[in-house]
C-alpha cells in the first residue's frame, strides 16, 4: 500500500526550477520566501532534487532524488545538510506541520 503525501515544496538543480505547491498559497509570503531560499540554496550546494512533503502523521519530510549517473550529487553533504536545516529552521519546520495539521487535517489546537 502506498503512503499518502502532500508535497510542499520541490527544487531540482537538473531544472534549475523551484516548485510551491499552490495548496500553500495560504502560507505568509516570508514563509514562502524561506522555503524557496532553503530549497534552491540545498539544490544548488548538494545536487539532485529535494522534494518538502507531509507524510500520514503530518511529520514534514526532505526527500532527495538523483539522477542515475550524476557524479557531481554530495550524498553525503546531502544527509549533513537536511541534518543542519533540520536543526537551524526547527522553529519554521515545526510551524509548518502546524499549518499543515490546522488547515489542511482539520485538526484543532486541543488534539495538537
Amino acid at each position: 500500500m502506498e503512503e499518502k503525501r502532500a508535497i510542499l515544496c520541490v527544487s531540482s538543480k537538473y531544472e534549475e526550477k523551484y516548485y510551491l505547491n499552490p495548496d500553500f498559497n495560504g502560507l505568509p509570503k516570508g514563509v514562502k520566501d524561506e522555503l524557496q531560499a532553503m530549497c534552491v540554496l540545498f539544490t544548488e550546494d548538494v545536487g539532485g532534487i529535494l522534494t518538502m512533503e507531509f507524510d500520514t502523521d503530518a511529520n514534514l519530510k526532505f526527500v532527495t532524488m538523483v539522477d542515475a549517473g550524476d557524479l557531481l550529487y554530495d550524498e553525503i553533504g546531502s544527509v549533513l545538510k537536511v541534518k543542519q536545516l533540520r536543526e537551524t529552521k526547527r522553529e519554521l519546520l515545526e510551524s509548518l506541520e502546524l499549518y499543515y495539521r490546522v488547515f489542511f487535517l482539520g485538526e484543532t489546537l486541543d488534539e495538537i
